[in-house]
């Protein structure tokens, strides 16, 4: 008890528990504000009821003594908010030469656990300079992870916790897997476990506890989420394997084909949703999982998964003899456009091995039909390796069309020519390559210069205004808004491992080539109302009116470029059926295509006339 506060027990004055109180905020002792930081009392007048102390926020403060103690903490003199204002340079010099350190006794400070955040308002522009911190923090959080003294989450919101200093690194890798909350986190600490495998697997049962653990949350998740749960068993699966410990799994847990029977309803997305590396593990599980049906269960997600999937299925079918079932289904699936760009890009890469026996000219079709529905869909591209494969492969435009009809190579090159999938240098290049492979083509090219007459886009006024309105909206909205998103999530620090980060940034990519697009073309716009159309043959703004095989009649109405509606049988002048008859009379015969089936069909232009 300090002697000024011993006399007025003495005295009578104050009861020992108020004097022990008061001896806590005597001169000399440290104590801790949530506004101002830690704080060494420098002066006190008991008889007036001040105290007085130099926060590391607010030097010379002066506050009663009542409030004093009912705002402020004690806090140990080898605190670290009681160095920063009595021994600020030594722990400057510790954070450059021991940065673990300090922030193991930052933590110890705060009763052995603090979230990130906290530790950021902590040591950030006072003991680490502000402008360098991301940097310090990004080194030292490695540093930490690698030392095993304090667990590390991967969320900022989540408690960094102080480990008991006896643990062996193994017991510490097992606690982490056990502190995880998220299923992300237990994967990323069961991938830590499986780095340093042979460690743990020679402490007497971490493995066991570590296994425990992973089968208690993968059976919290089968039925919520099943692809955490296929991740976090094919993971436990691998490191048993690879230390030979299959028995430490134990009795009664999960398995693979368990999970995948739960599953079933929704095999394609959540696969999707699984690290491609643990892919062919769950993939191998299907026979056992389904039985006589799964290679049905399997082709049922060949159109639908990643790359990796595509090529891993493949091989599983190949291995078990199934490769006619998968050229069959890749037919079908085929016609219907129902392949995914991961799969025709394997179609495409394997045309000489695996595809050969479903690789023909209507995959080029179908390529252009998928990259067109994906440039037009509103969200990040799904087809960009499937782009760029096609202008990287040289040859795959000439292997598309070897041995094709030379009407089926024009109806390819009508349609890659109005695509919008592509810049106008990249459909250059492509339709140069078709070109090289069926030189009929050439006229092609120059009968669109022709009929165009210049690079101009025939619009109608309504289509112009929402393209102007799209384009507001980006510029005003979207853009600025995705700008905002990208400088949040930077602040989350550890850009590596940054989701919202990427995401950001992908759909500012997204959004900024659209701009481009949009402005490009707004250019080129010449809006009109159609009236006056030359009706002597089919053109933009006529009505069409086709006879198809066994004198079925249906009407059509030729609009601008952005005017295509299915649905009311109004088409673009730009679309692959626009081109096959524009400029056609009546009497005349075109080729049309049918977008779903890839069918061919011949009809006549019966009549035409001009839109009112």
């Amino acid at each position: 008890m300090h002697p000024d506060v011993e006399k007025l027990v003495e005295a009578g004055r104050i009861n020992t528990a108020v004097g022990e109180k008061l001896s806590s905020i005597a001169p000399g002792c440290y104590r801790s504000h949530k506004g101002y930081g830690g704080g060494v009392v420098t002066d006190w007048d008991l008889s007036g009821g001040k105290v007085t102390i130099d926060f590391e926020k607010s030097k010379g403060q002066v506050m009663g003594l009542k409030l004093a103690l009912e705002k402020t903490e004690p806090i140990a003199a080898d605190d670290v908010r009681a160095k920063k204002v009595s021994q600020l340079d030594e722990l400057r010099e510790l954070g450059e030469k021991d940065p673990v350190e300090l922030v193991v006794r930052t933590v110890e400070s705060h009763g052995g656990k603090m979230t990130m955040d906290q530790l950021d308002q902590e040591l950030s522009g006072s003991i680490v300079d502000e402008e360098g911190y991301k940097k310090w923090w990004e080194k030292t959080k490695k540093a930490l992870r690698e030392s095993k003294r304090v667990s590390v989450p991967t969320k900022r919101t989540e408690a960094m916790v102080l480990r008991d200093e006896s643990a062996s690194p193994g017991e510490a890798l097992v606690e982490d897997l056990n502190q995880a909350r998220t299923p992300k986190a237990r994967v990323k600490a069961l991938e830590a476990i499986q780095r340093e495998a042979p460690l743990v697997a020679g402490g007497e049962g971490l493995l066991e506890r570590a296994f425990g653990i992973v089968n208690d949350a993968a059976l919290k998740l089968m039925k919520l989420s099943a692809a955490q749960s296929l991740e976090l068993i094919s993971l436990r699966d691998e490191i048993a394997g690879e230390v030979k410990k299959e028995e430490a799994i134990g009795e009664g847990a999960p398995r693979l084909h368990e999970i995948l029977q739960v599953a079933d309803g929704n095999l394609s997305q959540d696969l999707n949703e699984v690290a491609a590396a643990r892919l062919k593990r769950i993939l191998d599980a299907f026979p056992k999982a389904f039985g006589d049906d799964w290679v049905g269960k399997i082709l049922s997600v060949f159109g639908k998964i990643s790359s990796r999937g595509v090529s891993e299925i493949a091989k599983l079918l190949g291995e078990h003899e199934k490769t006619k079932d998968l050229n069959q289904h890749v037919k079908v699936a085929l016609s219907r456009h129902a392949l995914g760009p991961d799969a025709l890009a394997w179609i495409c890469r394997e045309r000489k091995k695996g595809a050969e026996g479903v690789f023909d000219g209507s995959v080029g079709s179908v390529i252009l039909t998928v990259l067109e529905q994906d440039s037009l869909d509103d969200g990040p591209r799904r087809s960009g390796r499937l782009g760029n494969l096609l202008l990287d492969d040289k040859e795959l435009i000439a292997d598309l069309l070897d041995g094709m009809e030379l009407n089926d190579v024009r109806n390819f090159a009508r349609k890659l020519l109005a695509s919008p999938a592509f810049p106008d240098l990249d459909r250059k290049s492509l339709m140069a390559r078709v070109i090289k492979k069926v030189p009929e083509t050439q006229e092609m090219v120059t009968g669109e210069g022709e009929s165009k007459g210049d690079d101009s886009l025939v619009v109608s006024f309504e289509s112009l205004d929402r393209r102007k309105a799209e384009l507001e909206d980006l510029v005003n909205n979207k853009i600025p808004t995705n700008i905002k998103e990208i400088a949040a999530a930077r602040a989350h620090g550890d850009l590596r491992e940054n989701f919202e980060y990427h995401a950001a940034r992908q759909m500012q990519t997204v959004l900024n080539a659209r701009k481009d697009d949009l402005e490009r073309d707004l250019e080129r716009a010449r809006p009109t109302d159609f009236t006056g159309a030359d009706a002597s043959s089919v053109n933009i703004g006529t009505k069409v009116k086709l006879t198809f095989p066994g004198g079925n009649e249906q009407e059509f109405t030729m609009l601008g470029a952005w005017d295509g509606n299915p649905d009311q049988n109004i088409i673009s002048y730009l679309s692959e059926m626009g081109q096959a008859i524009l400029g056609k009379e009546p009497g005349e015969s075109a080729e049309i295509r049918d977008p779903e089936t890839e069918q061919v069909t011949e009809v006549q232009i019966a009549s035409i006339e001009g839109v009112s």
